[in-house]
């Protein structure tokens, strides 16, 4: 699938704002302490993809009720959904100059009672862009970092109308940023989160 940048200037990618807070002092703290144990910055990207998909648990597997979307607070409170995890790697990784966007994918609930959209990030390195999933590894799931070929949590199954979307956002979606923003917990969003852009 060719990947499609929703704006052509790359310096969006880099930009920072209320929900990419690439400048908060958590998100500098983070990052500073990620780069003072790695050489470059593809090592930089692999340890910040990993900082987010292990150490800050998705809200379902830990049953954690919270909401989180500002990169900032999932730093900070270390719980988020997959969008907020997206956010949160985003933000470290542009907090060291790497262009860094947002992805979906349409997937089927586990249960098969309907769809959701799924967040991911894509980096831009050699040139090119490659998806990263720091959704957070479990019984089924095993995303990695990776440049050669993508690693994700799930491959979309077109027969059970998911969608890997191509667009490349430099901000969140619209409607998932709204549904984020205002749920009172994750049971809430569960039911307001678009299954489709």
């Amino acid at each position: 699938m060719e990947l499609i940048q929703n704006t052509a200037d790359l310096s969006a990618y880099l930009a920072a704002d209320e929900v990419i807070d690439h400048h908060h002092p958590v998100v500098r703290e983070t990052a500073a302490r990620l780069a003072e144990t790695v050489t470059d910055s593809y090592a930089y990207a692999c340890a910040a993809y990993e900082f987010v998909r292990d150490t800050v648990p998705h809200s379902a597997d830990a049953d954690d009720p919270r909401v989180t979307w500002r990169a900032s607070d999932v730093l900070e409170q270390r719980t988020g959904i997959c969008h907020a995890k997206a956010h949160a790697l985003a933000a470290l990784l542009r907090a060291e100059d790497i262009p860094t966007a947002l992805c979906y994918q349409r997937l089927r609930h586990d249960d098969g009672s309907g769809h959701a959209l799924h967040g991911l990030i894509a980096v831009r390195f050699r040139g090119a862009w490659h998806r990263q999933d720091p959704r957070g590894n479990k019984p089924g799931v095993d995303a990695r970092f990776s440049l050669e070929g993508e690693r994700l949590a799930w491959i979309p199954d077109p027969a059970s109308n998911e969608v890997d979307y191509p667009a490349l956002y430099a901000e969140p979606h619209p409607a998932v940023l709204s549904a984020l923003k205002a749920a009172p917990d994750r049971p809430a969003l569960w039911k307001t989160l678009p299954s489709t852009l």
